[in-house]
């Protein structure tokens, strides 16, 4: 599930939600709601905000 993929890449990079609603420019209600696996449905283009927030590939959310 991607929330849980988001949740351990920001927990090993010490980030929170803030930062990396921050470096993407979405909101952190968003983020938090993913987060809590409450919202598990994204638009492509903030797939690839996140992805590029944290210099990873759009491959790593599978």
């Amino acid at each position: 599930m991607l929330c849980f993929k988001i949740n351990e890449i920001l927990t090993k990079r010490e980030m929170s939600v803030y930062q990396l609603s921050k470096l993407t420019g979405t909101s952190k209600q968003n983020f938090s709601a993913l987060k809590h696996g409450k919202f598990d449905d994204l638009k492509f283009s903030t797939m690839v905000k996140i992805a590029n927030a944290l210099a990873i590939s759009l491959d790593e959310f599978r």
